[in-house]
């Protein structure tokens, strides 16, 4: 039933923000005051993935609604096979600007090479790296970057210079621009935070004493009976060798700046209130996919589908809609999940390309979308093409490597994925479900690896 009138929406989509990198999720350390605040006044999704951990097929995936290997931007755009997506797939954007939505667009895009969010049917944008200029215009000193993805304080800028602030005022005076009897919004920001290197301004850069941090449960990893890619990555970066000293510093300041964007979080949901928007807007706040940051001693999101990178925030807050304080457990894929929300919400149109299914009735109290599992994918990036395969259900995740070893993890007794139980004959049955699970979905989806040598291959046990 359309909703009179449409609400506003607010999207707050960050880049590689862990699951488990919220106090509401459970971190022992990180301060996220308004995001758990968000949480309260709304629902937390403790179950949200990502349909891929990178993100320029992640973020083509929210806007058209289908998976990589369907809309064919599979990969970053410095790679081997850097391709945009499929020409005039419906975008939820352009169906919101011809329901009567004013669209807004702060920060990353990474969408497509040559189009920016405006060829989509934003009205406005502001690129996330109009900042540099910005910056360089206030006198101040460029950011430092001596330290390759590890990271380092900012020693020129305060908070309320850092592009976390900037980007938030941006978002605040396109709110503040809109008047009362303006058409609904859809603004969205896009933060390149908290993704490496994690160069942050105090006091934030030193809010956690490195020796406080606790590793993560997939630390370490020996590696054994995993895919050789997973060790040459890790030589690959140089980190072979890291201790938990080596990387106590760079998660720490990953969490301070997880905690600078809160604080940005805050201002614009203190705005809401004060214009009072509150009670007419759709506050949603995610990421495209996770960070490793030493998570099974690696770094970045590559060549892996461990929940370190897969499994991502989703919190969403809708006065009058959502009951206060809900946690919602159902499987939801983020980056095709989230756009046919924004038209159901809306009341427009949801494209009949559209994969995803509208969050709507969970927002609204129902306890289960019907899914009993969730997908991701992988194709490869910095080094070289690779494909992998993902379900995972409540207990268990099966992980299909084209050209390598696959994995299996009980999630039960072996949170941090760090024991593959694909070859241990106690787990056959478990692994022959899930390949037949896995089958089905690349069935329903169209996935071209399905092909004549794949299917026998996973469902007559035919893989090494």
């Amino acid at each position: 039933m359309p909703i009179s009138p449409p609400p506003n929406i607010l999207l707050i989509q960050a880049d590689q923000h862990r699951f488990d990198c919220l106090s509401v999720n459970g971190h022992p350390l990180v301060k996220t005051p308004n995001l758990d605040r968000l949480a309260a006044e709304g629902v937390n999704f403790t179950r949200a993935f990502t349909a891929i951990p990178i993100c320029v097929p992640a973020r083509n995936s929210l806007m058209n609604g289908r998976w990589p290997h369907q809309h064919l931007a599979i990969a970053n755009w410095d790679t081997e096979a850097p391709r945009p997506a499929l020409d005039d797939l419906p975008v939820f954007s352009r169906r919101l600007r011809d329901g009567g939505y004013y669209l807004g667009y702060v920060g990353e895009w990474h969408v497509h090479p040559d189009k920016s969010p405006t060829d989509y049917g934003f009205h406005e944008y502001v690129p996330g790296t109009d900042y540099v200029a910005w910056r360089k215009g206030k006198g101040l000193s460029p950011r430092p970057s001596e330290n390759g993805l590890f990271g380092e304080c900012d020693p020129h800028i305060t908070p309320g210079q850092s592009r976390l602030a900037w980007g938030a005022d941006h978002v605040l005076r396109m709110l503040t621009a809109h008047g009362k009897d303006a058409p609904p919004f859809f603004i969205r920001w896009d933060p390149s935070e908290p993704h490496l290197p994690n160069v942050v301004p105090e006091p934030y850069c030193s809010l956690h004493d490195p020796g406080d941090i606790p590793p993560w449960p997939s630390f370490p990893d020996p590696m054994v009976g995993k895919p050789y890619m997973q060790a040459q990555q890790r030589r690959t970066w140089k980190l072979d060798d890291w201790t938990w000293k080596d990387w106590a510093p760079i998660v720490a300041r990953y969490l301070g700046e997880i905690t600078l964007l809160d604080a940005q979080v805050g201002r614009i949901l203190d705005a809401l209130d004060d214009l009072r928007l509150a009670d007419s807007t759709l506050v949603i706040y995610t990421a495209d996919h996770g960070d490793l940051c030493g998570g099974h001693g690696m770094i970045d999101k590559h060549y892996v589908m461990y929940d370190d990178v897969v499994h991502i925030p989703l919190v969403a807050r809708w006065p009058g809609h959502i009951k206060a304080g809900r946690r919602c457990d159902a499987f939801i894929s983020t980056s095709i999940d989230l756009g046919p929300t924004f038209c159901h919400v809306a009341g427009v149109d949801i494209p009949d390309t559209f994969q995803g299914t509208s969050l709507r009735p969970l927002l609204e109290g129902a306890e289960t979308n019907g899914r009993s599992d969730i997908y991701s994918t992988y194709h490869g990036n910095q080094f070289g093409l690779y494909s992998q395969r993902m379900v995972r259900d409540h207990r268990w995740k099966y992980i299909w490597n084209a050209t390598a070893e696959d994995e299996l993890y009980d999630l039960q007794s072996d949170p941090g994925e760090v024991h593959n139980l694909a070859t241990n004959p106690e787990c056959a049955g478990e692994l022959a479900r899930l390949r037949r699970r896995l089958v089905a979905w690349m069935d329903e989806t169209g996935d071209p690896l399905l092909n004549g040598w794949i299917r026998p291959q996973l469902l007559e046990g035919l893989k090494i």
